[in-house]
C-alpha cells in the first residue's frame, strides 16, 4: 500500500456534507460567496432553509452548538489554508472529495483533517481531555467547550462514546 493509500484509508469523516449542513455549520454562510451551491447534489439542500447555507450574515443560532466558531475567509487566506481550486477551504474540498473528485490537494487536506480531528488530532484530544476532567459522560457533554465541538463538526467529527473510551484507554498507557 502506498503512502497516499494509507492516508486515504485513515480519512474517516463521520458525516456527509448533507448531514453537516443539516446539523448547522459555519453560521449558515458557507455558500454565500465564491462557491455556487448548485454545483453540488440538489438533495443536500432540498429540506434546508436557505439560511442554513446562503446567509449573508453569520447566524450563530444556525450552528448546532449555537455559538460562533471558526475564522473568516480572510484569516483562512492569510494563513495559506486555501487552494485556488477550493476557494472556500476544507469543507468545499470535502464536498468535492465526497462526490468523487480526486485532486493534487487531497493529501494535504486529509493530513489537516487528521491533525485536527483524527485519532491523534489536536482538537479531538483536547475535547476528550476537557470532558474527562469535567466528569461528565459523553451523552451530557454538549456544554463542554461548545466552540471546540462546533469546530470539530465543521470538520465532520462528532464527539462519541466509542472514540472517548478508546481515548481513555490510550491515556492510561
Amino acid at each position: 500500500m502506498g503512502v497516499m493509500t494509507n492516508i486515504i484509508y485513515s480519512f474517516k469523516p463521520m458525516l456527509t456534507p448533507k448531514q453537516m449542513l443539516k446539523k448547522g455549520i459555519f453560521g449558515g454562510t458557507y455558500f454565500n460567496q465564491l462557491v455556487d451551491y448548485r454545483k453540488f447534489p440538489k438533495d443536500w439542500f432540498l429540506e434546508l432553509d436557505d439560511i442554513y447555507f446562503l446567509s449573508k450574515k453569520y447566524e450563530k443560532d444556525i450552528n448546532f452548538f449555537k455559538i460562533k466558531s471558526g475564522q473568516s475567509q480572510e484569516e483562512w487566506e492569510a494563513k495559506g489554508w486555501i487552494n485556488k481550486d477550493d476557494p472556500r477551504g476544507w469543507f468545499e474540498w470535502y464536498c468535492k472529495f465526497f462526490t468523487g473528485r480526486r485532486h493534487q490537494d487531497d493529501e494535504r487536506q486529509i493530513k489537516r483533517w487528521l491533525a485536527f480531528c483524527g485519532p491523534r488530532g489536536r482538537f479531538r484530544n483536547s475535547i476528550y481531555n476537557k470532558i474527562f476532567k469535567s466528569g461528565f459522560d459523553i451523552e451530557n457533554s454538549k456544554s463542554i467547550s461548545p466552540r471546540i465541538q462546533q469546530s470539530l463538526l465543521h470538520w465532520s467529527y462528532i464527539v462519541n462514546n466509542e472514540d472517548y473510551e478508546t481515548w481513555k484507554l490510550e491515556k492510561q498507557k
